[in-house]
């Protein structure tokens, strides 16, 4: 586009010059009566329309280029498609996903009320009769010995207390049946200028000694002891052999030679 053409443009959209607020219109202006050499004054609803006209008018652009008016656009329906009519078969189910995380812990909710009293319920199955574990004997002697060339079992010829049977009076040796612990306690009487030499055996081996040296006067000795016993332990009382002069004190019509023991504790109890 030349210079020319912008000038141009420019020119017509300037706003047309409006008569000026002082003058009004040729209509609009006082007439003079050339008879009487004087002015006609004019209505005043002339003036007044006048005014309005004078402080109502606003300049106005006027653009030489505006696009002419475009045609109101017609409303024109669009097809709608069902679409349930072209709906597919369903898929087969998908894999499942990995587990979320976790959320966030609640809040702890109020106590609930307490519920009804249910039914009383049925009687149980009779339980097992409590098994008790005993085990007990107390054996005596009233035969006097004297030691030989070899170890001697203690033989005992009383029986006071023998709880099924445990002790056996033909061997001397108490045999385990209830599997616990046990209390054991050997009496005898020493013999005058002769030594007591014993061992109370718990198997095969020496659990205890009891020991008196020889002395002019006989007194009562003693030893006790506690020995966990397994099943078919024994426990017993042998003299030490004649490598010295060793013996026990008895007689025919007193006891003074006493073997006890009994059980503490089964060894299933908790």
């Amino acid at each position: 586009m030349g210079p020319w053409a912008l000038g141009l443009l420019l020119l017509c959209c300037l706003p047309r010059p409006a008569p000026a607020l002082g003058q009004p219109p040729p209509s609009r202006r006082p007439q003079r009566d050339p008879a009487k050499g004087r002015t006609v004054p004019q209505p005043r609803s002339a003036r007044t329309e006048w005014d309005r006209e004078r402080y109502s008018r606003q300049p106005q652009c006027v653009r030489c280029c505006d696009a002419p008016e475009q045609p109101p656009l017609l409303y024109q329906p669009v097809a709608q498609i069902n679409m349930t009519i072209l709906k597919g078969e369903k898929g087969d189910r998908g894999e499942r996903g990995l587990q979320g995380k976790f959320g966030k812990p609640g809040m702890t909710g109020n106590r609930g009320h307490v519920g009804a009293k249910g039914q009383k319920g049925s009687v149980g199955a009779t339980g097992e009769r409590c098994k008790s574990h005993y085990a007990a004997f107390s054996v005596g002697r009233r035969k006097p010995l004297h030691s030989n060339a070899y170890y001697q079992t203690l033989i005992f010829d009383t029986e006071f207390v023998n709880l099924y049977g445990h002790f056996n009076m033909f061997t001397g040796k108490f045999y385990c049946y209830v599997p616990g612990i046990y209390y054991f306690s050997l009496h005898v009487h020493t013999w005058n200028q002769k030594e007591t030499y014993l061992h109370l055996m718990h198997n095969a081996e020496a659990a205890v000694v009891l020991y008196a040296q020889a002395s002019d006067r006989s007194i009562m000795q003693s030893q006790s002891i506690m020995l966990e016993l397994r099943e078919q332990d024994e426990v017993w009382v042998r003299l030490f052999k004649g490598e010295r002069d060793n013996a026990i004190f008895s007689d025919e019509f007193d006891t003074y030679v006493t073997f006890s023991g009994h059980l503490v504790k089964y060894s299933g109890d908790p």
